[in-house]
């Protein structure tokens, strides 16, 4: 089948291209992000694969039908950014990865939590300029604290178990408990309590209607005072202006980001010779205990090759009418 790869980076086209041997298919490969405009890129092709900033909406939807398109296969894990309905009534079949490297995504919010803590990206500015004074980098033991995990599903049942190690208590919320958490003695307990139980919070959830901006004014008024918030998965999770005046005025005592509900415009680019016009990110910038980085928690060898093979897989599965392919139906949005 020939498949138009839009958002293609070079580790995307290796990591493809290497799974593609067992799969033969025509592999077109796009820089540009798929957009209204860019559609017609996928001209001639059966399938598109998208990433996670890529447009979905009914209007590109409607242009990739239009030109004999049959499989939209995403690389990623969420589809929020997909009109599920708008597919259906194309006859598109939205396939996914629904899990790549759990560990990938659960150890980079553990490395937040260690460098936000530590200051360690402060004090690596600070050695190389020649100033090694200590005041201003003093963090506390992990050991014995409380982290609340917000979800805990493949990504947040690894992190629990990496902060257990460490010595932590574990709080978590989820609609459906995991006996795999409650194993290691996790203790699932209703969302404010978490929230004010919690000297970590850290967000491994879903983004869904529901969970829209589920770290709102609110919820950060039921935390105690210095929390460290941190989200590896969706940006719209978390209220970003609601963030910014918790910052200000101490609630939340540090910021780990991987992910902003804004990203689209700003992430999985080289913007360095540019002026960022997102007024709301930069000012995070400004802030000595925001740590921000640029999607990149799912950034791993085992993770991409994860993903390169299981995307390919489901496009032969639907090619040749077998079962296997993670396909998404509009049940996961009504």
């Amino acid at each position: 089948m020939r498949i138009a790869v839009f958002s293609t980076k070079p580790y995307d086209e290796h990591y493809l291209s290497s799974a593609n041997a067992d799969h033969g298919h025509d592999l077109v490969f796009l820089e540009p992000r798929l957009v209204a405009r860019t559609v017609a890129l996928a001209e001639g092709s059966e399938a598109v694969c998208a990433f996670v900033n890529d447009v979905l909406d009914r209007e590109v939807l409607t242009g990739l039908a239009e030109r004999g398109i049959r499989v939209v296969a995403l690389r990623s894990a969420g589809f929020n950014h997909v009109d599920l309905h708008a597919a259906a009534d194309l006859a598109l079949t939205v396939v996914r990865v629904p899990a790549y490297s759990p560990h990938a995504v659960a150890e980079h919010a553990a490395g937040l939590i260690l460098a936000l803590n530590r200051k360690i990206h402060r004090a690596y500015m600070r050695v190389r300029e020649g100033n090694f004074a200590l005041t201003g980098l003093l963090g506390f033991d992990l050991h014995g604290k409380t982290v609340g995990v917000v979800g805990t599903g493949a990504i947040g049942t690894v992190f629990a178990r990496i902060m257990t190690g460490f010595g932590c208590r574990i709080l978590a919320h989820d609609p459906h408990p995991k006996a795999a958490c409650a194993d290691i003695g996790v203790t699932y307990v209703p969302l404010p309590e978490l929230f004010a139980s919690s000297v970590i919070v850290a967000l491994h959830c879903p983004m869904t209607p529901e969970t829209h901006h589920i770290i709102d004014g609110e919820a950060l008024a039921q935390m105690r005072d210095g929390v460290m918030l941190i989200n590896t998965s969706r940006g719209a999770l978390v209220d970003t202006a609601a963030a910014i005046e918790a910052l200000k005025s101490g609630r939340i005592g540090a910021l780990g980001l991987d992910v902003y509900e804004e990203e689209q415009h700003l992430f999985f680019e080289d913007l360095s010779d540019r002026v960022i016009t997102d007024d709301v990110f930069s000012r995070l910038l400004t802030f000595p205990n925001v740590l921000i980085t640029g999607h990149q928690a799912f950034f791993t060898t085992e993770a991409l090759e994860h993903i390169a093979h299981t995307t390919l897989a489901n496009v032969t599965a639907i090619e040749r009418g077998e079962e296997g392919a993670h396909i998404i139906s509009t049940e996961r949005v009504d």
